[in-house]
């Protein structure tokens, strides 16, 4: 049995990481995803591990006994839910030794009484294990999907409505058309529904932005009046990130209500895709709610075929 190293090494928390701390979570991060063939932290705890977040949020750091950064975790007080959440990783070489189950005690102590919610990226058996053990239920599952993108016509030429073109997102000019349409458009989504000008602004910044794969279809000109009617965002993980090569992404594929009905979707899905081939890319993936039947069986009937899982698992209260 492998000592336990919970009791000699005790958890850190603070409000926002120094550069040595966020370069050695990191390279956990990068451990930890080859260890396990899937990413331990979602973009959004990633991102606010390295640039911060909003109030009350907390980094969390356990060391290993050679004094190495051995676990992580990213605690969020307010979110859309009312509940607080986090999500932890702990080094391949430091497990099964009751980090995990430290980081959570603390994670627990932040929320207050409050139900924890804990993202368990890939549903991994030992995520679930201690999840169970510590009397937390399944509250939300998320699919992710994947398909080839060998038969996917490089120049498809789509019947757009009357006086609607698809132009690529101009940086400094079209953030607060996108952000409202997005807004609409995932008014119940806790997420991605709550995007802010600074969340935008964060992944602008980011080394994988590219505007021209970032597709908006809009009703006249958009400098004289024209309206914004819906988006598809593309992303390229590189290699090593989501498999051992470059993978795309429909990261954000968003219709305003009011535009519901023109089939924009389907439109702005086969370009995105068109895309994202025209870069050399084999295969892309997307994320979806499981509970969401009907854009699953829409997914599906594109070729999309379900690949993993990450899991929200939800500490139980004493009405429960």
């Amino acid at each position: 049995m492998r000592p336990d190293l919970a009791a000699s090494a005790p958890v850190r928390d603070v409000v926002r990481l120094q550069p040595d701390d966020v370069r050695a979570v990191l390279a956990l991060l990068k451990d930890a995803a080859a260890a396990d063939g899937v990413r331990p932290l979602s973009e959004e705890a990633e991102l606010r591990m390295q640039h911060g977040g909003p109030l009350g949020g907390r980094d969390l750091v356990v060391t290993g006994p050679d004094g190495a950064v051995a676990g992580y975790a990213r605690f969020e007080a307010a979110t859309a839910t009312g509940d607080a959440e986090a999500e932890l990783v702990v080094g391949p070489a430091y497990r099964r030794r009751g980090l995990g189950g430290a980081l959570l005690d603390r994670l627990e102590q932040l929320a207050t009484g409050r139900p924890l919610r804990m993202w368990a990226h890939g549903d991994l058996p030992s995520a679930t294990a201690l999840a169970e053990r510590r009397g937390y239920r399944r509250a939300r599952v998320l699919l992710q999907m994947r398909r080839g993108l060998a038969d996917v016509d490089p120049t498809p030429r789509p019947a757009l409505p009357e006086r609607v073109r698809v132009l690529p997102f101009r940086p400094g000019r079209d953030e607060a058309a996108w952000l409202r349409v997005n807004a609409r458009a995932f008014a119940a989504h806790p997420e991605q529904g709550a995007w802010t000008a600074e969340d935008l602004r964060l992944r602008e910044q980011e080394p994988w932005f590219d505007p021209a794969g970032f597709l908006l279809a809009w009703r006249g000109d958009p400098d004289a009046g024209g309206t914004l009617l819906g988006s598809h965002w593309t992303k390229v993980h590189p290699p090593g990130d989501a498999a051992a090569e470059a993978v795309g992404e429909v990261y954000v594929l968003g219709i305003d209500p009011d535009a519901q009905g023109l089939r924009l979707g389907g439109v702005l899905t086969d370009l995105g895709l068109a895309y994202l081939r025209g870069r050399g890319l084999g295969s892309v993936l997307l994320y979806v709610e499981a509970d969401n039947a009907a854009a699953v069986r829409l997914y599906e009937g594109r070729g999309f075929r379900r690949f993993a899982v990450d899991v929200s698992w939800r500490s139980a209260t004493p009405a429960d």
